[in-house]
């Protein structure tokens, strides 16, 4: 048997399963003192679910609505126990979508995918989640803390000065995408500025091939995985026996068929929906819009929760790219700010080991300027950059999808 974080990790599944359901019927009760989760679960006595087949008779929470719903009962669709001003942060995710931080430690109960991939108590963690409006940074952040690990603040860009800081602290783990620690290490190689101290990573926001993972581990950072989202932190992560992510412990996860709340076969594609016991921010049968699929079996590492395959793409076109969600609805945003446009398509692929997009725009003309034009409203709309090509119109596809994922993942 190997290390844990805690005897929680290695419980009886059939323990395990008890107490999860022992602990529900008071986490809805207390849930259902918030406006929202009362309207959303009108008619439900927490009392009677106890169990999995009860709860998959609760209504879904689809993440995908809750820009809506937020935007006709601001600022939080009134899923919030904690009152905004009494939070700790108050975030912005791409959506957009708002949610509020309390003043729990370990909040997004990250500590435990730290201590899984091999961070102890005194490391030294050089943080590239952005710190601006977005919860990430500070999700993980808290974890590294929980765990006994100092952090520096580097979030995103400035790669020259977040190099600096890497060479004077010496930092042994890195947080953040798994793009950008490939780009650090390649901008130091050219420079000749001193990464050697990264030996580990816990990458999140976005997926992590294989063969980026070998490019890494063959430069000397052993990175592993963690899934987690904005509305109820660390969802899943991975051991170093890499098969499959293992449940948080502070989660219950069901995978359902998409469309529908109903659970799926183990080993069946579906739709992932988790069930979190925050007291300041619960969710309930949050549907979060990522495909995903149950492992048999336990993990060679010794963990007894149930293992998810790993984000094996979204379940709607809500698409995520470079850690940053992209909705359809901001797609055809930039055809409403852009009348000369006809149809679009935001086509997502991998180029050298990074996220890359193309908008594809159909139009009758090319005035000059157009392609710059619609280059910078695709940026503000998204928040990252992307190429634009203009095409004739009839070119795409007539099929609904405004956004073409691409990427091979594996």
């Amino acid at each position: 048997m190997g290390e844990f974080y805690d005897a929680l990790e290695t419980r009886d599944p059939e323990q395990r399963e008890r107490e999860l359901f022992g602990r529900l019927p008071e986490a809805i009760t207390h849930a259902m003192t918030a406006p929202g989760w009362a309207r959303q679960l009108a008619g439900i006595d927490p009392r009677a679910v106890g169990s999995r087949t009860a709860l998959a008779t609760l209504p879904l929470l689809r993440k995908s609505d809750l820009p809506a719903l937020q935007r006709s009962d601001p600022p939080f669709a009134g899923f919030n126990v904690i009152a905004p001003g009494k939070a700790k942060r108050l975030h912005m995710s791409p959506g957009p979508i708002f949610e509020p931080q309390g003043h729990a430690g370990d909040f997004g109960g990250a500590a435990r995918a730290f201590f899984a991939a091999g961070f102890r108590a005194g490391d030294i963690v050089h943080n590239a989640f952005s710190h601006h409006l977005t919860p990430g940074a500070y999700m993980l952040e808290a974890g590294a803390h929980t765990l006994g690990c100092a952090t520096i603040p580097g979030g995103i860009g400035n790669t020259e000065q977040q190099l600096e800081a890497i060479a004077h602290y010496r930092p042994s783990g890195y947080i953040g995408t798994a793009d950008f620690i490939k780009i650090l290490l390649d901008t130091a190689a050219r420079s000749g500025k001193d990464a050697s101290s990264l030996k580990r990573g816990l990458v999140s926001g976005a997926a992590l091939p294989e063969s980026l993972r070998r490019e890494l581990a063959g430069r000397g950072v052993d990175a592993v995985q963690c899934y987690a989202i904005a509305e109820v932190g660390v969802i899943s992560y991975e051991s170093e026996a890499r098969e499959g992510m293992i449940v948080n412990e502070s989660m219950i996860v069901e995978i359902v068929r998409p469309g529908t709340g109903d659970p799926v076969r183990e080993g069946e594609v579906g739709e992932v929906v988790v069930t979190s016991f925050n007291r300041d921010y619960p969710m309930i049968r949050l549907a979060t819009g990522d495909l995903s699929a149950l492992l048999p079996g336990l993990s060679p590492c010794g963990r007894t929760n149930r293992r998810i395959k790993g984000w094996m793409g979204r379940a709607d076109q809500t698409t995520k790219i470079k850690g940053m969600f992209v909705h359809p609805g901001q797609i055809a945003e930039i055809a409403r700010r852009h009348a000369e446009l006809g149809r679009l398509r935001l086509v997502v692929t991998r180029e050298g080991e990074q996220d890359a997009m193309t908008l594809m725009a159909e139009t009758a003309v090319s005035q000059p300027g157009l392609v710059e034009a619609v280059a910078q409203t695709l940026q503000a709309m998204t928040k990252l950059r992307g190429v634009v090509r203009l095409v004739a119109p009839g070119s795409l596809p007539n099929d609904g999808k405004a956004i073409a994922d691409e990427r091979t993942i594996g």
